[in-house]
């Protein structure tokens, strides 16, 4: 006599397993640039490109009055791109301004790739992957380009506030603003206080972080982030507590 085999049912939800157990395995771990990733910065290329068509056709933008040797307009406002450089000037000295805070943004974003120790985010630039990338990047990005339109939109005459349905024709009273300078006992201490501690709480309460970028990228890591939030800062010190300068010395001022 011939052993009967037993019957095996294949279900529909164990060969969608197996489809998807074999789609998986199947799934390369690289793939070429071309046609995957050109194909999509294609599209959303057209998509910016129409988009800024669109904005262009709706919105003029005419050329100012023919300049004049006699007439120094007031405001003096750079090109947009450079407007928040000029309002820099307002909270910090114009060598800080001018030529730390550019070549500090410079140098961080040039030490990226040094500090990034990341290994699941290799090729990939989504929140869920970046999160503390992702959120300091937003940050920045949000503080400059408010920067930008803070002084395109909201400084009149002598540089002065002006809310965007206030005349420019109407002159307000220029008030010395931003006088008070910290003294030297009190400023340099919270200074060193400000990084050290910056520096310190992380350890405490995030020891994956420390020990994933390792001790000295994390040490300039945390220096970019710090005095990127120590300027942004330093605007509301000088809008609300009317401070100039939180360390002041011949050489340079902050």
């Amino acid at each position: 006599m011939q052993e009967q085999q037993p019957e095996t049912r294949i279900t529909s939800s164990d060969s969608k397993q197996k489809d998807t157990a074999s789609e998986t395995q199947k799934k390369p771990d690289k793939q070429l640039a071309f046609p995957h990733l050109v194909f999509k910065e294609f599209i959303a290329l057209m998509l910016v490109t129409l988009v800024l068509i669109i904005i262009s056709m709706a919105a003029n933008a005419p050329l100012e009055e023919e300049a004049s040797p006699t007439k120094t307009p007031n405001p003096a406002k750079a090109p947009w791109y450079f407007v928040g450089l000029q309002e820099m000037l307002v909270y910090f000295d114009p060598w800080i301004a001018g030529v730390m805070i550019p070549v500090l943004i410079i140098v961080g974003l040039m030490a990226i790739p040094f500090v990034d120790k990341n290994p699941k985010g290799v090729g990939i630039y989504c929140f869920r992957e970046r999160k503390f990338s992702f959120i300091i990047f937003t940050i920045g990005i949000v503080a400059w380009f408010g920067l930008i339109i803070f002084g395109c939109y909201f400084r009149g005459p002598s540089w002065l506030l002006y809310m965007p349905w206030e005349s420019w024709d109407i002159h307000k009273p220029v008030i010395s603003k931003g006088t008070y300078i910290l003294p030297s006992f009190i400023g340099v201490p919270a200074t060193i206080g400000y990084y050290v501690l910056g520096m310190w709480l992380p350890i405490l309460l995030a020891r994956n972080f420390y020990k994933t970028l390792g001790s000295t990228s994390y040490f300039i890591t945390m220096f970019f982030v710090l005095s990127m939030f120590g300027f942004i800062g330093k605007i509301p010190l000088r809008f609300i507590f009317d401070i100039k300068y939180i360390i002041h010395t011949p050489w340079f001022s902050i």
